[in-house]
């Protein structure tokens, strides 16, 4: 038997309707084999990283429990980005969803694609700040407390906008 992991996957969208889009997302997550989503964050707006000609984005992190390992949930994740019409033009560019495995139990980890603790984490309000919503005390390894990582961000925006139920 395949054991549980628990995954914290942060959510984004700047086209056709971004907050239908992460509520559809958060559907489609509870249904990926074997995994459930545990909690879900606020929906907050922040402006674009990186390349700024674009809408604000909408952003939620969820919690989940899962017995995919952490290539098959990436996979997983690419499968429902594509389903929801994400090209990929340029670095950066608009997106319809854009979903990300931020951390994986405390794993530490690096291959083709795919890095854990996601590598720009620590440097983005729009992912600590849900993520601490849901999880207060998490750490992020290698790194520390989310609510350390969180104080060097205090110049970048960021508005709750919708509470999920």
């Amino acid at each position: 038997m395949n054991s549980k992991h628990t995954a914290f996957i942060g959510l984004g969208s700047n086209l056709d309707d971004p907050c239908e889009q992460v509520l559809h997302a958060l559907r489609a997550l509870a249904s990926l084999p074997h995994t459930r989503v545990l909690a879900s964050s606020s929906f907050y707006r922040s402006a674009p990283v990186g390349y700024l000609e674009q809408p604000d984005f909408i952003n939620a992190v969820a919690q989940l429990e899962t017995t995919l390992g952490p290539r098959a949930l990436l996979d997983a994740l690419l499968g429902l980005e594509r389903e929801c019409g994400r090209t990929r033009e340029f670095r950066n560019a608009p997106r319809t969803l854009d979903l990300d495995v931020l951390l994986y139990d405390d794993l530490r980890h690096h291959e083709h694609c795919l890095t854990i603790p996601h590598p720009q984490m620590h440097l983005r309000a729009f992912v600590l700040r849900p993520l601490l919503e849901i999880a207060p005390d998490c750490v992020i390894p290698g790194v520390g407390a989310v609510a350390e990582a969180l104080l060097g961000c205090q110049q970048q925006q960021l508005e709750r906008i919708v509470d999920v139920v």
